[in-house]
């Protein structure tokens, strides 16, 4: 098994920066997953480790040996596409054994490993049909056999879930997460999808503009986001963000905007004391499941909830739950609470924001205060 490291990696492509001076050391046989919208510069990173793609500066390590000038058959790692890229004219069996058969693995060892991955996966039924005759999450499964089958030191998955329906996803989710319990193996998996990323993780990598924005347990970066983006991108629905003024009022600071007086808890306002800035504006960030409505607020200690008044603008019904949408100054922002009542839009109602949940951001630097 090995460690991938990463130390000060740019890759340029003409003037554009895809990656941006990227460190990272992903430990031996961690499940870890770079998380960033189209065009952040995540699957660039996953072809640089994989040697598709040469850094433009710095250096890549597999284990304790420098690749930047190996060649990607010579890495030791096998990589797992989003389109499967499976040989058309080759049958499963012959799909899953190519690698294997590159090597000049005897015929019998190439039996045992390929009947005993298919075994593994549930795939030992087709070994003898085409790419074309197997459905999407039969493709993707041969896809994996032919990873799994090469004992690599590490594993490069780039959103290979994307192609698959809602249902066999969350199936085969629950299955990676098994498989690499099972096999133990370095593994450096790549998507858009922060369900994705939070449910298969052991940690996250948030990316943006091919700049790593943070990096931490998908718990971690949920509830401490470092700046507005992993705020904003971390989180179903998105976190709502208002702009406040901040005041102090003897010992106590308040974040204020319109009608809302929030006042910070003692732990909250010795993190605002520690820092100086330049102007009292920022930026409050509120999670949706911390506003409540007036029944699931029952539960809830009174002296760490601020009531709210909103006017609904419209309403997702979830079915376990029920997006609320309401304007709040000029933000459009929403409240995730239970399905127990009937809401219609128009209807001004009671929200209470949970206090202690609140996030609250430098609003020139983007940066977290907490």
């Amino acid at each position: 098994m090995a460690e991938v490291t990463l130390r000060n990696v740019l890759k340029k492509f003409g003037n554009i920066i895809a990656v941006d001076n990227a460190n990272l050391i992903v430990q031996d046989r961690e499940f870890l997953v770079l998380l960033g919208p189209s065009g952040c510069g995540k699957t660039t990173t996953l072809r640089l480790i994989a040697g598709l793609e040469e850094p433009t500066d710095g250096e890549i390590y597999i284990g304790e040996k420098i690749v930047n000038d190996v060649l990607p058959k010579d890495r030791d790692i096998a990589m797992v596409f989003q389109n499967y890229a499976l040989y058309p004219h080759m049958n499963v069996y012959q799909n899953i054994s190519f690698g294997l058969r590159l090597r000049k693995t005897s015929k019998e060892v190439i039996d045992k490993k390929v009947k005993d991955v298919a075994a593994m996966l549930g795939i030992e039924n087709l070994l003898l049909r085409k790419p074309k005759e197997l459905s999407g999450g039969q493709r993707q499964r041969v896809a994996l056999a032919r990873a799994i089958v090469r004992d690599p030191k590490v594993y490069l998955m780039d959103e290979p879930l994307s192609n698959l329906d809602a249902k066999l996803r969350v199936q085969t989710r629950g299955e990676l997460i098994k498989l690499h319990k099972e096999l133990g193996v370095t593994t450096v998996y790549v998507t858009h999808d922060q369900v994705e990323a939070m449910t298969l993780g052991e940690r996250v990598v948030v990316m943006n503009k091919g700049a790593i924005q943070q990096v931490g347990k998908p718990k971690d970066v949920y509830d401490h986001p470092m700046n507005m983006f992993v705020a904003g991108f971390v989180g179903t629905p998105p976190m709502n963000f208002i702009d406040v003024i901040l005041e102090r009022h003897d010992k106590d600071i308040y974040a204020i905007f319109e009608n809302l007086k929030v006042k910070f808890d003692e732990e909250q306002t010795k993190k605002i004391e520690e820092k100086t800035f330049k102007t009292n504006e920022f930026v409050l960030g509120i999670r949706p499941k911390d506003l409540y409505d007036e029944i699931d607020v029952k539960s809830i200690d009174k002296n760490q909830v601020q009531k709210l008044t909103v006017v609904i603008d419209f309403i997702e019904l979830m079915g376990s739950e029920t997006f609320i949408h309401f304007k709040f100054g000029n933000s459009q922002s929403i409240a995730r609470v239970s399905a127990g009542r009937d809401y219609s839009m128009g209807e001004k109602i009671s929200l209470f924001l949970y206090t202690p949940g609140i996030n609250l951001f430098d609003k020139e630097t983007k940066q977290a205060v907490f």
